[in-house]
């Protein structure tokens, strides 16, 4: 694997109209390009996520796995507004020689992809075999098709949607609250806010996954118990561990990108962007998913040419795309006919 920082040395202009002086992109490659560049591999990862996909996504990305570098090259960028070494609110603004922090423009999903094509142009990718995005990296994924629909030929669009819906913005304002309950947000540290993002993230976990999901991992046996219920201890597990990785301000920007992303805006009707899909497109919907629920892989399958959409079956939610690696690799077995 490698691990490197492109520094894009040129003001990009976002949709709001904010201009960002110069851009670095974080990303990881796995593998080595062939010698006619036929077996590129690009993975779009979801919200809180890196661009290594190997310590997310453990069972499908690695030696031996369906994503083997041994046989693609494989690329994964973080994206625009994140943590984890592409610019957000913790990059020095260079005009001002200090952190963004609070200061840090929204973003959106489609100025995400004007870096994930800063980063394709870079390596010298004209045409990737397979793309895959889940969640919120379906969203960056569906805007890079649109955006550059000769580029890909087969792409994977898991539990994602067309725009997002009031009921997922409704569970984002509510980890924004409390972020914003936290006294501390707001001020000019990397710590700022990052009890209010523990309480957010357990909000998160909540719709990630469900009801069966909790009963069948955090049921309690002891019936003596009058508190410090094993479900209770895994909330704050969660929060305590995404904590000691991430950061709030970049919380606070990616669930708002989250939630304006919307490919109609500015283009009409849903039916007429989707048309402009080229390459062939699974979309993939998990049975229990109440984040992103299957009528809406349904409605996206149902406009874009040249698509199937397939179900898992998993007791696991939303987070079903990051367990069920072998239900996803037989069905993209099938797709990608390998």
């Amino acid at each position: 694997m490698s691990t490197q920082i492109l520094t894009y040395n040129h003001p990009i202009t976002l949709e709001s109209g904010v201009t960002l002086p110069k851009v670095d992109i974080a990303y990881s490659t796995f593998g080595k390009m062939n010698a006619d560049k036929s077996n590129v591999v690009w993975i779009c990862h979801a919200f809180s996520a890196n661009s290594n996909p190997t310590e997310w996504w453990p069972g499908m990305v690695g030696e031996g796995l369906f994503f083997d570098p041994e046989k693609y090259f494989i690329v994964c960028a973080n994206m625009l507004g994140s943590c984890y070494g592409t610019t957000g609110p913790l990059s020095v603004n260079p005009e001002t020689g200090k952190k963004y922090y609070k200061d840090f423009p929204i973003v959106t999903v489609r100025d995400m992809v004007q870096t994930l094509t800063i980063l394709r142009k870079h390596l010298g990718i004209e045409k990737i075999f397979f793309a895959c995005g889940f969640s919120m990296g379906g969203q960056q994924l569906l805007e890079f098709v649109i955006q550059e629909p000769d580029i890909f030929e087969n792409i994977l669009l898991g539990a994602t949607n067309i725009k997002h819906s009031p009921w997922g913005i409704a569970f984002n304002e509510s980890q924004r609250m409390a972020i914003e309950a936290d006294g501390t947000f707001g001020q000019d540290n990397d710590d700022a806010g990052i009890n209010g993002m523990k309480a957010a993230r357990s909000i998160g976990l909540i719709s990630y996954r469900n009801y069966k999901a909790y009963n069948k991992t955090q049921e309690d046996n002891d019936n003596t118990k009058l508190e410090h219920f094993k479900s209770s201890s895994y909330q704050r597990y969660q929060g305590d561990k995404l904590a000691k990785r991430f950061n709030a301000y970049s919380y606070y920007i990616l669930s708002k990108a989250m939630d304006n992303h919307n490919i109609t805006r500015g283009r009409g009707d849903a039916k007429d962007v989707l048309s402009a899909v080229k390459c062939n497109t699974l979309v993939l919907g998990i049975t229990s998913d109440y984040l992103y629920p299957l009528e809406e892989q349904q409605l996206l399958a149902s406009l874009i040419p040249h698509s199937l959409f397939v179900e898992i079956n998993s007791d696991y939610g939303h987070d079903g795309f990051l367990i069920e690696d072998e239900q996803i690799s037989k069905i993209l077995g099938t797709f990608l006919k390998v």
